[in-house]
C-alpha cells in the first residue's frame, strides 16, 4: 500500500463528514453494505466486518457485522485512530493483508491487538468518487491464518468498491437533503413568503364568502410552491413550513370582515403536532376552514379526529380538498365527515362538455346533501362551466373565472367594490 500522498483528504477533513443522522448513524450504511459485510466475513472465515468513518481523529464503526461479539462491537462506537490500524495501514506501515499479526511488529505492539486478540486482519480504504478516504471496509479474525492470500484481498476491494458507491450515492443525498433544508430554514428565517387571497364565492349573491390562502414564495430558483414544500417534506421540515404559511395566512383575519372566512391548507401531519393547536388557539374559530388535501396520507384517522375534536368543538370547520381526484379523498370524507367537500378541478374542468364528469359531481351534491356538508367547486374557469354547476345544485365556487389569488390590500377593495354594488341594487 503507497502512504498517503498530500492531495487526499482522510480524517474526517471530507465536508460530508458531518452528514449524521440524529442517532449518530450515517444512512449511508444501509442493506447492501451490511449484506456484503456479512459475505466478506462469512468467506474469509473471520469473527468481524465493520465499515467505518473516519471522524476527526476517531474511526467511528458505521456499519457491523460480528455475531455473538456485540459486546466487544457494535455500530456507533468509535475508536482513536491511534489505537487502530487504519491510519498505519493508509501511511504504509502496516499491509491490507495480515495473515498472522505476531509477524507485523507495528501491528504485535499496539494494545488492541492483544486485547480482543486480533489474530489476522484485512482492511482496505473505502474511498469516495472524488478520492476521498471516508473510512475502512474490515474484517479481523481472532486467530491467524496462513492460508489467506491475495486472492482474499481482491475480494475485499470489489465489496469496498459497491459499498464505496452506494456510500457516495446516499452522502450525496444526504447533502441535497441538507441544502434543501438549509433553503427553507432561510425562506422562513427572511420572511421570503407571503400569502395570495382566492375568493370563494355563494353563487346566490356577489359577494365572497371567504378566502383561501395560496402561499408564495419569492426566493430563487422560482418555481412552483409545491415544489418548496416537497422539498420542506423531505427536509423534515414540512410542517415548519405550513405553520409558517398558515399563521401568515391567517393575518388576514384583522383586515377581513366578520363575516368573510379563511381557509388554510394543512396536512394531517400538522393537525397532529401541539404546534398548531398553539397558534389557532386564541383565534375566531368560526371564521377558519381547515383544509386537508385529498392527496394528504392519513395513517391514523382516529389520532386525527382526536386532534380535530376541540377544534372543531369551538366553531372551526373542515373541508376536505381536492374530492373527486382519487381514491384517498373518499377515505378522508368517509372518515372525517367534513364541512366542506371542494370538488377538484380536474372533475369540473370542462364539466359543461363531459357527461362523466358531470354525473361524478352529481353524485357528490347528493352525499354532501345527505351527509350535512356543503360543495365548493374549484377551478372554475369558464362562464358555461358555472352554469353547469348551478345546475348541478353546487351553490359556491372559486377558480380563476370567479377571481385570481390576490394580496389581501386587493381582497379587501374586492369586498368593498361588491358590498357598494350590493348597495346600489
Amino acid at each position: 500500500m503507497k502512504a498517503e500522498s498530500k492531495s487526499e483528504k482522510c480524517d474526517g477533513d471530507h465536508p460530508l463528514y458531518g452528514l449524521l443522522t440524529s442517532n449518530g448513524r450515517n444512512d449511508v450504511s444501509s442493506g447492501m453494505v451490511k449484506r456484503s459485510l456479512q459475505a466478506v466475513r462469512v468467506h474469509l472465515g473471520m469473527e468481524v466486518a465493520y465499515v467505518s468513518q473516519f471522524v476527526g481523529d476517531r474511526t467511528v464503526f458505521r456499519e457491523v457485522d460480528a455475531p455473538g461479539l456485540e459486546h466487544v462491537i457494535k455500530v456507533g462506537d468509535s475508536m482513536s485512530l491511534d489505537d487502530v490500524y487504519c491510519r498505519h495501514i493508509l501511511e504504509g506501515r502496516l499491509p491490507q493483508l495480515i495473515a498472522d499479526t505476531s509477524t507485523q511488529p507495528v501491528a504485535a505492539s499496539m494494545p488492541i491487538t492483544r486485547a480482543i486478540p486480533i489474530g489476522k486482519h484485512l482492511s482496505v480504504p473505502v474511498r469516495l468518487p472524488d478520492g476521498t478516504v471516508y473510512g475502512m471496509f474490515c474484517c479481523v479474525g481472532l486467530k491467524a491464518d496462513p492460508s489467506l492470500h491475495q486472492r482474499d484481498l481482491q475480494v475485499m476491494k470489489v465489496f469496498a468498491d459497491l459499498a464505496a458507491f452506494e456510500i457516495g450515492r446516499e452522502i450525496e443525498t444526504a447533502k441535497i437533503t441538507a441544502d434543501k433544508r438549509e433553503r427553507i430554514e432561510s425562506i422562513i428565517e427572511k420572511g421570503q413568503m407571503s400569502i395570495a387571497y382566492q375568493p370563494i364565492w355563494r353563487l346566490a349573491n356577489d359577494r365572497p364568502i371567504g378566502f383561501e390562502c395560496l402561499a408564495r414564495i419569492a426566493t430563487e430558483p422560482r418555481r412552483s410552491p409545491d415544489k418548496w414544500f416537497a422539498d420542506a417534506a423531505e427536509a423534515g421540515l414540512d410542517t415548519m413550513l405550513e405553520l409558517a404559511a398558515i399563521e401568515r395566512g391567517l393575518t388576514a383575519l384583522e383586515a377581513l370582515p366578520w363575516d368573510v372566512y379563511v381557509a388554510v391548507n394543512v396536512s394531517p401531519k400538522t393537525i397532529l403536532s401541539a404546534a398548531l393547536q398553539n397558534l389557532l388557539s386564541g383565534m375566531p374559530a368560526e371564521r377558519i376552514v381547515l383544509e386537508i388535501t385529498e392527496h394528504a396520507h392519513v395513517d391514523d384517522y382516529d389520532a386525527l379526529l382526536g386532534a380535530l375534536q376541540p377544534l372543531r368543538k369551538n366553531g372551526m370547520r373542515l373541508a376536505v380538498d381536492d374530492a373527486g381526484a382519487g381514491y384517498s379523498g373518499l377515505q378522508h370524507i368517509l372518515q372525517i365527515r367534513p364541512d366542506l367537500i371542494k370538488l377538484d378541478m380536474t372533475l369540473t374542468r370542462h364539466i359543461n362538455l363531459d357527461p362523466a364528469r358531470k354525473a361524478l359531481a352529481s353524485a357528490l351534491v347528493a352525499f354532501a346533501r345527505d351527509t350535512g356538508s356543503g360543495i365548493i367547486a374549484e377551478g372554475v374557469e369558464t362562464a358555461s362551466e358555472l352554469e353547469t354547476l348551478r345546475g348541478l345544485g353546487i351553490e359556491k365556487a372559486q377558480g380563476y373565472f370567479l377571481g385570481r389569488p390576490t394580496p389581501i390590500v386587493d381582497a379587501v377593495k374586492l369586498l368593498r367594490r361588491q358590498t357598494a354594488a350590493q348597495r346600489v341594487a
